[in-house]
């Protein structure tokens, strides 16, 4: 139902796009109010003004005495980048004695990703349902070339270090006087052998 309403609302915009583009018109009253962007996010303020701020006619200099502000909603696509770790070994000239500083801990011993990239991955695959195959296909297009059976690697090996947490919130769950579970079989793409399968 809530795929059909979108396809309606995205039609609906559309059109009211086309006729607009044709003959421009003010806003009309009772249009819908949106409401206020949230304080949290940052603002990034650009100013748009006459490239000369002296009067066309006299030539005189001008003042400001208003100005119109409007707020519209950006977005800066997920960045990947590289954390290159530097470790610097320290002698003592004196007595010849060498320091350096201990390696910091990683979920993945020697691995490639850090503890952000793996809960990336992990929320994207169980939180918004998006599979491995994709994820890697949207790492292709930033041109890095992880393939699923590295991310499921990634997934299997945070799962391993949630292991308590899950045994925790599972003792909690059963012990409750009531348990409710959602157990409708749904199809869900498989995508190795090309068709779906029962989840």
């Amino acid at each position: 139902m809530q795929l059909a309403l979108e396809d309606i609302e995205a039609s609906l915009a559309k059109t009211e796009a086309v006729e607009e583009k044709k003959e421009p018109r003010l806003p009309r009253a009772g249009t819908r109010k949106r409401g206020a962007l949230p304080k949290h996010l940052p603002r990034i303020h650009e100013t748009v003004a006459p490239p000369n701020a002296n009067c066309p006619c006299c030539s005189a200099p001008m003042h400001v005495i208003g100005e119109e502000t409007s707020e519209r909603l950006d977005v800066v696509p997920a960045q990947y980048r590289v954390i290159v770790t530097h470790r610097p070994k320290f002698a003592c000239r004196a007595c010849e004695k060498m320091v350096q500083e201990n390696a910091p801990e990683h979920l993945i011993k020697s691995g490639l990703p850090t503890e952000a990239m793996v809960a990336s991955v992990i929320v994207a695959k169980y939180g918004w349902h998006l599979p491995l195959y994709r994820q890697a296909k949207m790492l292709a297009m930033q041109g890095i070339d992880i393939d699923r059976s590295t991310l499921a690697f990634w997934v299997g090996y945070a799962a391993a270090e949630l292991a308590p947490l899950y045994e925790r919130l599972k003792q909690h769950l059963l012990a409750s006087c009531r348990l409710a579970v959602d157990e409708t079989p749904v199809p869900v793409l498989d995508p190795g052998r090309g068709r779906t399968k029962t989840g």
